[in-house]
């Protein structure tokens, strides 16, 4: 059983959602992202989503651009991406790590390299944003038989035509995205997230993670009501920014503010409010 799979079993299990964690690799430096990586099993982080930084990210809203640049002007990269996962792994064999990002620098990695690089380095699914379904065959295949799940968003724009293509190639956990636009902007209402994950249900039985535009615990807590996980974002990366000093370097505890913030996100998902230590 994948990590991924592993995971959603355990969710089940306990009679919860989950927290989806996302972070953007190398932001605002490589010391600092890991150190706050490290830290977010125990903050309350089920699943954790990691950025690959690029520089035209065009489904982001400003918040996770900026921090894109942010680590990309600090040297991150694809390789530096994986040796973050390598190194979570030598302490955490059980979060499941998924890498979200876009096309261009995998392609330019190379994607029979990358899906390889990334197995080795204990990566368990990959979101690309720009790659439809259509045309993720030339990823997707080789993703897969290296064991990586190939996640692929929903959108209140999927219609019912479409809907059962997109998710028959889908496989790990399908992401709703709550909005139409980018992340980090407007927030659904509940309703509108109820009857999206009721129809969603009809069409599939991987779990449903539902994202773009939850900030606080109650948001997260509304939807762990509905589906199978939630997924926060720009929340966290604008909390990482709050704490940066003028030149956009860490300021003293900033590692501890995000994660801080992280297990109150996690009180959404969790009986009592709490996180529970992993």
């Amino acid at each position: 059983m994948s990590r991924i799979a592993a995971r959603f079993a355990a969710l089940a299990a306990e009679t919860r959602a989950g927290l989806v964690t996302f972070i953007t690799a190398g932001d605002p430096d490589a010391a600092t992202s890991q150190a706050i990586l490290a830290g977010l099993p125990d903050a309350g982080a089920d699943l954790i989503e990691l950025g690959v930084p690029f520089s035209d990210p065009m489904a982001d809203g400003p918040a996770i651009q900026v921090a894109s640049l942010r680590a990309l002007k600090a040297g991150a990269s694809v390789a530096s991406t994986l040796a973050m996962v390598r190194q979570f792994r030598l302490r955490n064999n059980d979060t499941p790590i998924i890498l979200m990002g876009y096309y261009n620098p995998i392609y330019h990695y190379g994607v029979e390299a990358f899906c390889q690089a990334a197995a080795d380095a204990g990566v368990d699914g990959l979101i690309v944003v720009d790659l439809p379904p259509e045309e993720a065959g030339e990823l997707a295949g080789p993703a897969r038989r290296q064991g990586i799940d190939f996640i692929f968003l929903t959108a209140p724009t999927t219609d019912e035509a479409r809907l059962p293509f997109v998710l028959e190639r889908a496989s790990g956990f399908v992401y709703y995205v709550s909005i139409t636009g980018i992340t980090g902007t407007a927030s659904a209402s509940r309703q509108a997230i109820a009857d999206a994950v009721a129809r969603l249900r009809r069409h599939t039985d991987l779990p449903l993670a539902v994202g773009f535009g939850l900030k606080t615990a109650v948001q997260v807590a509304e939807v762990a009501e509905l589906a199978d996980a939630a997924v926060v974002g720009s929340a966290i990366v604008q909390h990482l920014a709050a704490g940066l000093d003028a030149q956009g370097k860490a300021g003293p505890g900033l590692v501890g503010q995000v994660l801080d913030f992280v297990r109150e996100l996690a009180g959404g998902v969790r009986p009592g409010g709490k996180a529970t230590p992993r």
